[in-house]
């Protein structure tokens, strides 16, 4: 699989069933940026398991502000729907993956 970007269209559908981390972030976000390879090696090694997911706070604000995201990166997992645990700042792989157990 590959980190699916979310828009207004597809967020409620894509985090409606399954293990979902959705990562809220933007392009001028440095930690954001940081955070965004960490990402793509959870997915090469989670993907079968959880769906890895970005949503740009800067094109879809209402989301963000929907599941109270007020810094970022801001990453929310999600299990059939519903909010599981939320996660502030920067993040290793490991830290990740224990939330996503």
């Amino acid at each position: 699989m590959s980190v699916m970007h979310l828009t207004k269209d597809n967020f409620d559908s894509v985090t409606s069933s399954g293990l979902v981390l959705v990562d809220f972030w933007a392009t001028w976000c440095g930690p954001c940026r940081m955070q965004a390879p960490i990402l793509d090696e959870l997915d090469a090694e989670l993907g079968d398991k959880v769906k890895i997911c970005k949503l740009d706070v800067d094109d879809y604000p209402d989301i963000a502000r929907r599941f109270g995201v007020f810094s970022i990166p801001t990453m929310i997992i999600f299990r059939d729907g519903v909010q599981a645990d939320k996660c502030i700042g920067l993040h290793t792989a490991d830290k990740l993956r224990a939330k996503l157990g």
